[in-house]
C-alpha cells in the first residue's frame, strides 16, 4: 500500500475502481458529497466542513487518508469510526474479487467506506482524494462541489514537476456543470484551473477574492486561517444548493473540530511544560508554516524529533528547519522510512546538529529527559513519526 511502501504502490488508473463501483451496486450514487482535493490542508478543510455539518444536524461521512494510528480512522460518519466488524465482513465477503482483481489497498478502502456510507443513508459525505485527483480512486464521485485547497511541489514522482502539471491532475475533479472552490492559486495554476471550467462549464469561486467573517476555531496552527476561508466559501456554496446552515453552525463547527471529528496531528499540544508541539506538515508549503509559527514561540531551548521518509527531497525541506536546535533524528517504523544516519549526514551539511537513535519513541523519550520547563519540542517531518509518538 501506498502509505507504507511508496510508489509501487500507486496505481495510475481508475479501471479497478469503476468495477469495484459496479461489483459493489454502485454506492457513490446514493450519497450526496464533497469532493477535496490540494497539496496542503485538504484533510483539515474536510474536517472542518464535516464538523459543521454535523452542527448543522446531518448525518455526516468523512472518508479521508493517511491515518495515524487506527486505519479506522479513515471512514468515519458523525466523528465516530467505522465499526471493527463492519470492516472485517466487508473483507470477508468481498475478499474473492479483491484478489481475483488485484485491487490495491486504497481501492478497497474507497469500496469499503462508499458501501458503509451507502448502507447507513448517510445525508453527505466529505471525502478527501488520496492522491492526485485525476485518477484517484475517490474520483468516481459526482459531488455538489469541488474544492481545491492549494497546490504545491509534492508527489512530483507521480503527477509532475511544475506547478501547472500538478495543478492539472487536481483539476481532475472538477466535473462538468458541479461548482468548484479553489482555496489558493498562483498564476500559473489560475490559468489551468480557468481552463477547465471553460471546458466543464463549471461555475468557479477563487476564495482570496473574497471577503470573510472572522472566526475561531480549536485547530491552533496558524495556517488553518487559510483553511477555513476555504472551508467557509465551500460552505457558502452548500447553502446556495439548499442545504440548511447556519452562521452558528458555522461558529461552533469551527470550535469544534477536534471534538466532533477525532482530527488529530495538526498543531496539537502533547504537554505543557515542556511545551510539546507535533504537526504532520511533510512538504515545503506545510512545512514552511508550521515552522514560521515554531519560531514565534517563546523558549529556552528547542528540541526537534525529525524524522523522515525515503522519497522526500530533503534539499528543498532540511534548509526551512532552525539552526539553533537541538535534534534527534529517527527512522519512522515504515518501509518507506529514511535510514537515520542517511538524514544526519544530510542534516549536517546545512548545520543541523543532533544525535541518531534507532526508534522514533527513543528519539522522543531522549527529548523530554533533556528538555527544561520552559523548552519547546516540536515532532514532525512525517506523519508517521506524528503518528509513533501519539
Amino acid at each position: 500500500m501506498y502509505q507504507r511502501i511508496g510508489a509501487a504502490a500507486y496505481k495510475v488508473d481508475l479501471t479497478n475502481t469503476l468495477k469495484l463501483m459496479k461489483y459493489l451496486k454502485e454506492p457513490q450514487s446514493s450519497f450526496k458529497s464533497v469532493h477535496v482535493a490540494g497539496t496542503n490542508g485538504k484533510g483539515s478543510t474536510s474536517h472542518m466542513l464535516a464538523s459543521v455539518l454535523q452542527d448543522a444536524g446531518y448525518k455526516v461521512a468523512l472518508y479521508t487518508s493517511p491515518h495515524l494510528k487506527d486505519f479506522r480512522e479513515r471512514i468515519k460518519i458523525n466523528g465516530t469510526v467505522i465499526p471493527e466488524d463492519i470492516v472485517v465482513n466487508f473483507v470477508k465477503k468481498n475478499q474473492l474479487f479483491f484478489l481475483e482483481n488485484q485491487l490495491s489497498f486504497f481501492e478497497m478502502t474507497v469500496g469499503l467506506a462508499f458501501d458503509y456510507f451507502k448502507n447507513e443513508k448517510v445525508d453527505i459525505a466529505i471525502i478527501e482524494v488520496g492522491l492526485g485527483g485525476r485518477l484517484d480512486s475517490t474520483n468516481v464521485i459526482k459531488p455538489e462541489v469541488s474544492v481545491i485547497t492549494n497546490i504545491g511541489l509534492d508527489h512530483t514522482q507521480f503527477l509532475g514537476t511544475t506547478l501547472a502539471e500538478i495543478a492539472s491532475e487536481k483539476a481532475g475533479i472538477i466535473k462538468s456543470k458541479i461548482p468548484v472552490v479553489i482555496g489558493e492559486a498562483k498564476p500559473e495554476t489560475t490559468v489551468v484551473f480557468l481552463d477547465k471550467v471553460r471546458k466543464e462549464k463549471s461555475p468557479i469561486l477563487f476564495v482570496k477574492e473574497e471577503e470573510f467573517p472572522e472566526f475561531k476555531t480549536d485547530l491552533l496552527g496558524n495556517y488553518q486561517i487559510k483553511n477555513y476561508k476555504t472551508a467557509y466559501a465551500t460552505l457558502g456554496v452548500l447553502e446556495q444548493k439548499g442545504w440548511n446552515i447556519s452562521n452558528k453552525n458555522i461558529e461552533n463547527g469551527f470550535l469544534n473540530v477536534t471534538k466532533n471529528t477525532g482530527l488529530q496531528g495538526r498543531w496539537q499540544l502533547l504537554n505543557k511544560s515542556p511545551m510539546v508541539i507535533c504537526d504532520t506538515a511533510h512538504n515545503k508549503e506545510g512545512l514552511s508554516l508550521v515552522l514560521n509559527q515554531l519560531k514565534k514561540e517563546e523558549f529556552d531551548q528547542l528540541h526537534i524529533v525529525l524524522g523522515v521518509v525515503a522519497d522526500k527531497n530533503l534539499d528543498v525541506i532540511l534548509p526551512l528547519f532552525p539552526k539553533n536546535a537541538i535534534y534527534y533524528f529517527c527512522k519512522p517504523a515504515v518501509i518507506r522510512g529514511l535510514a537515520v544516519a542517511k538524514l544526519q549526514q544530510k542534516a549536517r551539511a546545512y548545520k543541523l546538529t543532533g544525535t541518531m537513535y534507532v526508534t522514533v519513541s527513543e528519539a522522543y523519550k531522549s527529548a523530554m529527559s533533556a528538555a527544561k520547563a520552559k523548552d519547546v519540542i516540536f515532532i514532525g517531518g512525517s506523519t508517521f513519526v506524528v503518528a509513533e509518538v501519539l
